[in-house]
């Protein structure tokens, strides 16, 4: 699996250029699932987010609206309920996951619950893009400052990459550089902010961060 990981979406030519190398072709040729399950963990998310994510002619012009050949929704929620014989082939079949922010620990709970973390392995062409809790779900570990679900054991997420991230840079009181900084003390391995025009591209062994925007390291 390759990650695209963003905080804020495909924003800019640079982003978008290495979507599309990791695509391998473009984004009018690709089928594309929307993940939205993350939103309905965050206390500031609810139906009219997921629907302007979702909705035909209002999806997001930096994620769903991108000009996809296919795009179609993936709700992990209900994937444990209609079984891996309906929902397997659906992602097998798709080019990229387009996964959204909210709360990163409520999707990490559901990206293991529904059976989509044991399919991810087998699945190496497949790319993930990640909006916000989308991309810090591939991580190690969010810290406490990001959790927000309730039912959350501990602020701990996939560990698919061997970095954390901090998203929003710059963009909410509560994402400053200041905030970064204290951030990645607790964080306890290395560590990523990225502002909303910065993207860091995993393929392989291989880490990039592309950016027409502002993004600092820690312990890298």
């Amino acid at each position: 699996m390759k990650l695209l990981l963003t905080s804020g979406g495909v924003t800019n030519a640079s982003i978008r250029t290495a979507l599309e190398r990791l695509l391998g072709r473009p984004v009018g040729e690709c089928h594309a699932l929307v993940v939205p399950t993350a939103q309905w963990g965050h206390p500031m998310c609810g139906p009219a987010s997921v629907r302007g994510l979702v909705a035909a002619g209002e999806g997001s012009p930096h994620l769903t609206g991108l000009g996809w050949a296919s795009l179609g929704v993936l709700e992990l929620t209900a994937l444990p309920t209609v079984g891996p014989e309906r929902w397997v082939p659906w992602v097998r079949a798709a080019d990229v996951l387009l996964v959204d922010g909210g709360d990163a620990t409520y999707l990490h709970h559901w990206v293991r619950a529904s059976g989509l973390a044991d399919l991810l392995p087998s699945l190496p062409d497949l790319v993930w893009v990640g909006v916000s809790a989308g991309s810090m779900v591939m991580t190690p570990r969010v810290g406490d400052h990001f959790v927000e679900w309730s039912g959350a054991p501990d602020d701990r997420t996939l560990g698919l990459v061997d970095f954390s991230l901090f998203p929003h840079l710059g963009l909410f009181p509560g994402n400053s550089p200041a905030h970064a900084e204290r951030w990645a003390r607790t964080i306890g391995g290395p560590a990523y902010a990225i502002d909303e025009e910065t993207a860091v591209v995993v393929d392989g062994d291989a880490v990039e961060v592309v950016s027409e925007g502002r993004w600092v390291a820690y312990g890298t």
